[in-house]
């Protein structure tokens, strides 16, 4: 049995981090399937995961380094030792990978295709078909996925010795571990001259179209996902695309929940003396009544003006926050005027200053 430690390239003193950094590097510098001409890359690859199996489990390594191999031997025996199984259905594929890292394996790519489109304000709330255009990986038409351009001949594969699958000891677990090939793809043959449009790959990637339906009420963030329109897979199978939905912002509208919000500018007559205005909904020109004495701030609603609701039937409403402009350049009988009215109007018919007096009054005494 070789030194862990040699094999691993670090020190007796080294930590758990540096043990996994130094395992990691060379682990993938190693790995069959980054070496399929190398058929001593196998062997390379399990002796590295044997010393890495020994130096991060606590008790594996005291037991080294008090009686060496002899220690580990009688420490790590193991019922499964030398079985070997086929991890092929699981989708485990190599090293790399988040979710399964500190195993060293990652989750076969399952073909599914990400993209973005960019919907209008009125199409999101509504809903809306449109066309989506992304990069579709399938088979080689001109190869009919072979791989091999017509008429060539295959050979037996070196790495796997023509068995379509190659076995090595997988250091984080205490089996023998059986799997595809990933130099032949588990034909046990290669190609001697690649398909000049695909180059050996069986799959190509080509400008797809596919018509999308977005359902009314569809927010920024949503996904829509169409089974079987994702990349084809080493099984033939095929992914799923995902769309990904950004809805533009509009000029007049923001949403709130199943509401629409938009801001509507009022003269001081028009909120003193109320009036009857146009406004623009999502489906067209509107009109609102501005009732008499509305106030700055104040919220008007229409109903049933909104987004399709999620929850129950019907629509939300349009929420119309009402802002008073006040006239900032006034000539002097306009002036005069406003004073008047100001002296004539007096405190008495102003609810809301009256009530903020009061209580400024009540905080002073």
């Amino acid at each position: 049995m070789k030194d862990p430690y040699k094999l691993l390239g670090v020190t007796r003193s080294a930590t758990a981090d540096e043990l996994k950094a130094a395992f990691r590097k060379l682990a993938v510098k190693h790995h069959p399937d980054r070496n399929p001409n190398d058929p001593g890359a196998a062997q390379r690859f399990k002796e590295l995961n044997a010393a890495y199996q020994i130096l991060s489990d606590p008790k594996k390594r005291a037991m080294f380094d008090r009686f060496g191999a002899a220690g580990v031997g009688a420490a790590g025996a193991s019922p499964f030792q030398g079985m070997p199984i086929d991890l092929s259905e699981l989708n485990i594929d190599g090293l790399f990978g988040d979710l399964l890292d500190a195993l060293g394996i990652r989750v076969g790519d399952r073909g599914h295709v990400q993209t973005e489109i960019a919907l209008s304000f009125e199409d999101a709330a509504f809903g809306c078909t449109k066309q989506v255009s992304y990069a579709q990986v399938g088979r080689c038409t001109r190869c009919k996925g072979s791989g091999a351009e017509a008429g060539s001949q295959r050979k037996r594969c070196d790495a796997c010795n023509g068995k379509g699958s190659v076995r090595f000891q997988q250091g984080v677990l205490p089996i023998a571990v059986e799997r595809t090939c990933s130099s032949c793809g588990g034909t046990g043959s290669r190609i001697t001259t690649p398909c000049s449009a695909c180059h050996g790959a069986g799959k190509r990637a080509s400008k797809t179209k596919i018509d999308v339906t977005f359902p009314a009420g569809i927010e920024t963030g949503a996904v829509v996902r169409l089974n079987g329109a994702g990349n084809e897979t080493r099984n033939g199978k095929h992914g799923d695309l995902l769309v990904t939905v950004r809805v533009r912002a509009h000029d007049f509208f923001r949403r709130a929940g199943d509401n629409i919000v938009c801001t509507l500018p009022i003269t001081f007559a028009q909120a003193a003396l109320g009036d009857e205005v146009e406004i623009p909904t999502l489906k067209g020109k509107g009109v609102m009544r501005i009732p008499a004495g509305t106030q700055p701030g104040s919220v008007l609603r229409l109903r049933g003006q909104g987004i399709v609701r999620k929850r129950m039937a019907g629509r939300g409403d349009q929420l119309v926050e009402v802002q008073v402009e006040i006239p900032s350049a006034l000539n002097e009988r306009q002036e005069a005027l406003i004073k008047q009215l100001a002296e004539e109007l007096g405190e008495s018919v102003q609810p809301q200053r009256r009530t903020f007096m009061d209580k400024l009054k009540d905080l002073f005494n």
